[in-house]
């Protein structure tokens, strides 16, 4: 007995559409009863995670933080695998692009002026596109699988940044701390509101990124290169799209977005260099991006979702106690259902069973069939 899965002659628009939604659900209900064995009251725990952190304005200001760069993210993540490229590796660009965003501020903190952050800004994006460029170079020319390329790359990165902080990066004034020195006030992204307390420009970041994105993949010839050689390779070389020179734009565009995540963090966020400058935003995005179904408008929505279960995540801990290992599966819940949905709705379980095998015909067999 073996198990395939048979793609649907004709799929349903409207459960696809529901698909999502579905998903959500489902995560709800799973996550009360993982909060049940956990021994915890699932009302409230489902009430810390989407509902407390709504209730008023810092924490609204919180969620566009926590939301800003995982749509930064998947907004590149989506147009990766609207080309089917698998870009599992956009951690490390965050971090790389932290890093080369950090450059002036750190090694030449005398350079000041109005044109230091947009230089950040701009540092940061070709860092995170160069990094990304690796694993591309590594797939067209010697045919590597990029999910494993890319994911690899995510531990040198951190392991790079952990480096400079406690090495040549770190503060001499910093109690010996593993961190850089703290940036200057032109360094840092503005904040969004003159009387907040922590929205700052990386969610405008976002949206430009996303509704960009959107026509680019809905509204050029690019867009429909993208689609056509992600949908059938075949069909791409037939119409003369390169696939290589796709793998290197989908890669780079990628990789940019994550590192000016990265630095819009760094210095939105943090305002100095530590080990750890990010809660695992590039690995959520791969959640962020299916659920908003790679649509770079629909990622804004489920951006905001994830950022809310970080948000409500961390409420949950103070208030229930729950460990943040918790909040990683209510996560990683919620990617398999949405995958899940959306294989069961395009294609159908079949389950076959192994045919006997054909008796080997011998003179002694055929002399018991003649009598």
């Amino acid at each position: 007995m073996r198990v395939e899965l048979v793609k649907r002659p004709q799929q349903s628009a409207l459960f696809s559409a529901l698909s999502p939604f579905i998903a959500l659900v489902l995560t709800l209900i799973f996550g009360a009863i993982l909060f049940s064995l956990l021994g915890k009251n699932p009302i409230e725990a489902l009430y810390f995670y989407f509902i407390d952190p709504l209730r008023e304005m810092w924490s609204l200001e919180a969620l566009t933080v926590k939301a800003a760069p995982l749509i930064l993210i998947a907004v590149g993540l989506s147009i990766c695998y609207l080309s089917n490229n698998w870009n599992i590796g956009a951690e490390g660009q965050l971090v790389i692009g932290g890093i080369f965003g950090s450059i002036l501020p750190v090694l030449v903190p005398e350079f000041q002026g109005p044109l230091l952050l947009p230089l950040m800004l701009i540092m940061g994006m070709i860092g995170g596109a160069l990094y990304a460029a690796i694993p591309a170079l590594l797939k067209t020319r010697f045919n590597t699988n990029e999910i494993l390329t890319s994911l690899m790359l995510v531990y040198i990165a951190q392991l790079f940044l952990d480096w400079l902080v406690r090495g040549w990066w770190r503060d001499p004034k910093g109690n010996n701390f593993p961190r850089s020195i703290t940036f200057s006030e032109d360094a840092v992204l503005p904040k969004l509101l003159p009387n907040g307390d922590s929205a700052n420009y990386g969610i405008v970041f976002a949206l430009v990124a996303a509704v960009l994105a959107w026509i680019l993949v809905t509204r050029t010839l690019k867009g429909f290169e993208i689609r056509v050689l992600g949908g059938s390779p075949r069909a791409g070389r037939f119409a003369g799209f390169s696939s290589s020179k796709m793998v290197f734009f989908a890669f780079m565009v990628s990789g940019a977005l994550a590192g000016l995540a990265g630095i819009s963090e760094v210095s939105g966020a943090i305002g100095y260099l530590q080990p750890t400058i990010s809660p695992g935003y590039g690995f959520t995005a791969i959640i962020v991006a299916f659920l908003g179904r790679l649509n770079p408008l629909g990622i804004i929505a489920s951006g905001l979702i994830l950022g809310l279960t970080y948000l409500g995540g961390e409420a949950a801990q103070i208030s229930l106690g729950l460990s943040d290992k918790v909040v990683r599966v209510f996560q990683g819940m919620l990617l398999f259902f949405v995958l899940g949905c959306d294989t069961l709705i395009h294609y159908r379980v079949r389950f076959v069973g192994f045919a006997a095998p054909k008796p080997v015909e011998t003179p002694a067999l055929k002399a018991v069939e003649g009598a």
